[in-house]
């Protein structure tokens, strides 16, 4: 398994949005594209998945932008990393009913290894908050 700029970037604009927030004021994309050297409109693909699954709100009009739809302590990364399509799945195994050995719909010898290990990072992400991640910078 490897996590993807998709991932690592969207964990990368939200832990920016909680730290730099002010309050109830929404924070424009440009500026996160800015700070973080993420490209707009990858940045704009990415709020968009984020919104879907209730990560953010976004603003509308003048001082607009986007606001964390609940409190920074209550998301954690495994929501974030999810939420734009990344998959924390490590065996080859197609789905549950195909094994790992296509051809002949085995697990393969190291299914439960690989199994294993993805579960325990996403446990890990999943204990993880925003501002577990905010508190931690500068020191």
């Amino acid at each position: 398994m490897m996590l993807t700029t998709k991932g690592r970037y969207a964990v990368m604009a939200m832990v920016d949005l909680t730290y730099y927030r002010q309050g109830n004021k929404a924070v424009a994309l440009h500026e996160i594209s800015a700070r973080q050297d993420i490209g707009l409109s990858y940045l704009e693909q990415l709020f968009n998945k984020l919104k879907k699954h209730k990560l953010v709100e976004a603003i509308k009009g003048p001082g607009g932008g986007y606001l964390l739809s609940k409190a920074a302590k209550d998301i954690s990364i495994f929501s974030i990393v999810t939420a734009v399509d990344e998959s924390m799945k490590i065996t080859r195994c197609e789905s549950a009913s195909k094994g790992c050995l296509v051809n002949n719909n085995k697990i393969c010898f190291t299914h439960t290894l690989w199994d294993g290990l993805g579960k325990h990072i996403s446990n890990y992400l999943d204990s993880i908050s925003l501002q577990d991640i905010c508190d931690k910078i500068g020191k």
